[in-house]
């Protein structure tokens, strides 16, 4: 598309917080070519001043005259509709990418169905309305599959907790063909745990751990392994411990440098087909997974026993990665160990979790936030220079404190999209990466190599 009339014009909903950066510097870079005539993204966050993490790269692909960003309140259909409003002299949206949906566990259910399923049926709505050439709805991780696997799309994967449940439910809604929306051209993008640079939000390159301590002064610390909490044990030059094991869980990742370029990709796929044609190459059912009464209060639900058709695609990297293959190599990476308590160890700490867990979870998540937040706060004090301002945390909500499976197969968004991975494995030279761009902005404490 050399000619920049050729181009399709495209509008990103939501996710600024999440995923919406990456995709706008992919369709408008600081530098170089777009792959769009115009793009508008909305959300809800200001950018000036801003009141969310943007990142040093975003700021420059709002500079570009092709990108226009604008504030809204995505739960009041009248403002969606205004959104889809193109500028003047500019071409109608044919791209809708809606990224949109609450991502924080501890909001409750009627936040995750007033910001996840709302906000996306106002978007869905629209877009059929105007009938845009493509639709691409982005699904979170919110499924726990069996150890077995990889997955593909046709398995019934399940969500498990009440803001896992809506986005699945969310699915279902704009999947269904409905005399609201028979012609949306939607496509589905399922993807695995998202790392790259700048990427802050979420389980991060989630390898989940459970870590004991017998002595009096360290109890028994459930966690989640991130690279920041991968960095304190490697200050701390103590090994992590789990007893997860043999770690066989899959933990599945993706770049989001892969995120970005299947969204696009799943745009380009389904712009010449339409959905007819789209569902019958690569249609899924999307079954019920959620409480008959609850969908029954909820406007704009489908019939528990329906059964919505809709394109759907996994998107993992080829790393097929477990627990015990991600803990260990992060953990080198900063120089500690990822190791296995033995089975006695592991029947008392199972014992004692579960009892910590349904007695007094806050009390436990309390302790942990003090030992983990503690030590990054004095490694950011301690840096050289010292680091004010970072967006990184290692504060643990209930969320991050449980056990997560998730592993999916890429191969039906390969053979039929083509897409090919960016970035195909999950490695030390990919957190390298991660951690010198945290450090070039200020936001990594640096210390001197011994």
């Amino acid at each position: 598309m050399s000619d920049s009339l050729e181009k399709p014009s495209a509008i990103i909903f939501g996710g600024l917080n999440t995923f919406s950066r990456a995709l706008a510097a992919l369709l408008v870079p600081p530098q170089g070519d777009s792959l769009v005539s115009h793009l508008r993204i909305v959300d809800k966050f200001s950018v000036s001043p801003p009141t969310t993490y943007l990142g040093p790269e975003f700021p420059k692909v709002l500079a570009r005259p092709e990108v226009e960003y604008r504030q809204a309140n995505l739960t009041v259909p009248s403002a969606v509709a205004s959104a889809f409003d193109s500028p003047t002299g500019k071409a109608p949206y044919a791209y809708v990418f809606d990224l949109s949906g609450e991502v924080n566990h501890d909001r409750g259910e009627v936040i995750a169905i007033k910001m996840t399923f709302t906000v996306a049926r106002n978007i869905a709505l629209e877009a059929a309305k105007r009938n845009v050439k493509a639709y691409v709805r982005l699904q979170q991780p919110v499924y726990e599959t069996p150890d077995k696997g990889p997955f593909d799309e046709k398995e019934d994967v399940k969500p498990v907790k009440t803001l896992d449940i809506w986005w699945h439910e969310t699915l279902r809604m704009v999947g269904a063909r409905l005399s609201v929306f028979p012609s949306l051209n939607l496509v589905i993008l399922r993807v695995g745990f998202v790392y790259g640079p700048y990427v802050e939000f979420g389980l991060c390159e989630t390898v989940h751990y459970l870590q004991i301590h017998f002595t009096h002064a360290e109890k028994t610390l459930p966690d989640a392994l991130v690279i920041t909490v991968a960095s304190i044990y490697g200050y701390m030059k103590k090994p992590m411990k789990t007893i997860w094991g043999p770690g066989k869980e899959p933990v599945h990742t993706v770049h989001i440098d892969d995120v970005a370029g299947a969204l696009w990709a799943c745009a380009e796929w389904m712009r010449p087909l339409g959905r007819q044609q789209a569902d019958a190459i690569a249609g899924e059912k999307i079954l019920f997974h959620n409480d008959k009464g609850k969908v029954r209060e909820v406007g704009g639900t489908c019939t528990p026993d329906a059964r919505p058709v809709a394109p759907i695609f996994n998107l993992v990297d080829d790393s097929e990665t477990t627990l015990a293959k991600g803990g260990s190599m992060i953990t080198q990476f900063f120089g500690t160990t990822f190791e296995f308590y033995s089975s006695l160890e592991t029947a008392m700490a199972k014992a004692y979790q579960f009892i910590s867990f349904q007695l007094k979870l806050e009390d436990l998540e309390e302790e942990i936030n003090e030992h983990h937040v503690g030590t990054w706060t004095e490694m950011l004090q301690l840096s050289n220079p010292p680091v004010t301002h970072t967006p990184l945390n290692a504060y643990m909500d209930k969320y991050a404190l449980s056990r997560h499976r998730l592993g999916y197969s890429n191969h039906k968004i390969k053979r039929i999209v083509g897409y090919q991975l960016k970035r195909p494995n999950f490695c030390q030279e990919t957190i390298q990466e991660v951690v010198d761009k945290w450090k070039a902005e200020g936001s990594w404490p640096v210390f001197p190599k011994t």
